[in-house]
């Protein structure tokens, strides 16, 4: 910038940086929250004496399941397709906005032309693999056991708490909350998928790229990434209906499946439920995500092919999606012992959610 515009431009860069500093501060401090005990002791209560879970009528790792685009095409769920494109609005009614209702006809319209080309040419198809697996809660973590009789530990996925303080009849969520507890005398199961709709999609991109279409190369990521989504929620379905069978005459419309009208969730790994990405990788042991699904982790634990998605599966009728929002250092202290990882490295991973300035 040269060095007369450098030092103003720097120290005008810092002042906002101090600015942003405060407000966030400012922020926080507005906000209650509750040491992690106080937390836990709110926790979500089921009634376990009124509920027995499922029994799987398959535990352990299955084979993988291949779909091709007609398989997926009904499952498909359009409206984050065309927020993916800048475009606010619920798919179909989008189509009569005033604005943007043109634009998102042509931009569905060309979207299903690529999928009837990927589909004639069968030049995409996506694969998913599951398991269902004993599983009890111990506080905030979930023990998965190597077989029905529970004798020996397979595994543990850690689960991050809600600690806002709550408007009365309010809980402080977390994830295990929703499967019975060690010593409940319920024998409880936790699945685990990986889906991906990406094989093969880099070569096919490269080729847009190579006649300079770009526009193509990104709505065949966009579709990509809609069809990974349809195979994660025709997944679920068989889980629901076969594998664990916990709803074995489930019979539900496409658009009953977006409302989520279905018992259970299947929250991933890095989003708002459980922000912390590590938890991918004793799901990618597991499900032997690399070496079987031809499905790695990045460094950064991003999935490769990025059309992919993996997450848990909760059978219990009153688990629900949530945000587990800032996490103070007492729970993020306790939860890096509980991984074996240290404060700084656990703070890295969290950063967007700390309720604290990291040192």
């Amino acid at each position: 910038m040269g060095k007369t515009s450098k030092e103003p431009f720097v120290a005008a860069l810092k002042d906002e940086q101090t600015g942003l500093r405060e407000q966030f501060d400012n922020r926080q401090q507005k906000k209650e929250f509750l040491p992690i005990e106080e937390a836990r002791a709110n926790h979500d209560q089921p009634d376990w004496t009124g509920y027995t879970p499922p029994v799987p009528a398959h535990y352990g790792v299955q084979d993988p399941v291949t779909f091709s685009v007609a398989d997926l095409r009904p499952y498909i769920d359009w409206t984050p397709f065309f927020i993916a494109w800048e475009m606010k609005g619920k798919y179909p009614d989008i189509f009569e906005d005033p604005k943007v209702g043109e634009v998102a006809k042509n931009l569905h319209k060309e979207a299903n032309e690529m999928l009837d080309w990927l589909k004639q040419g069968q030049r995409l198809h996506a694969k998913g693999r599951t398991g269902v697996f004993a599983a009890n809660a111990e506080g905030d973590d979930i023990l998965l056991y190597t077989d029905a009789s529970r004798q020996n530990e397979l595994a543990r996925f850690h689960t991050l708490r809600q600690q806002a303080k709550k408007r009365e009849g309010e809980r402080n969520k977390a994830m295990s909350d929703w499967v019975a507890p060690v010593g409940s005398g319920l024998d409880d199961a936790l699945g685990l998928f990986i889906v991906s709709a990406g094989y093969g999609i880099d070569e096919l991109v490269a080729e847009f790229e190579a006649q300079h279409d770009d526009y193509q190369a990104i709505l065949l990521k966009a579709v990509a990434d809609r069809l990974a989504e349809a195979a994660a929620e025709k997944m679920h379905e068989i889980v629901r209906t076969q594998t664990w069978g916990y709803a074995p005459n489930e019979s539900l419309r496409n658009d009953q499946l977006i409302l989520e009208e279905y018992a259970g969730i299947r929250p991933a790994p890095g989003y708002p439920a459980q922000p912390d990405h590590t938890e991918k990788i004793k799901l990618f042991e597991l499900l032997e995500g690399e070496s079987v699904m031809g499905v790695h982790l990045t460094q950064q634990l991003a999935m490769h092919p990025a059309s992919s998605v993996c997450g848990l599966y909760f059978s219990h009728p009153e688990a629900r999606y949530f945000n587990v929002g800032p996490l103070l250092k007492d729970q993020v202290e306790e939860y890096a012992t509980r991984k074996g990882m240290s404060v700084k490295e656990m703070e890295t991973w969290l950063a967007s959610h700390l309720g604290y300035r990291a040192s």
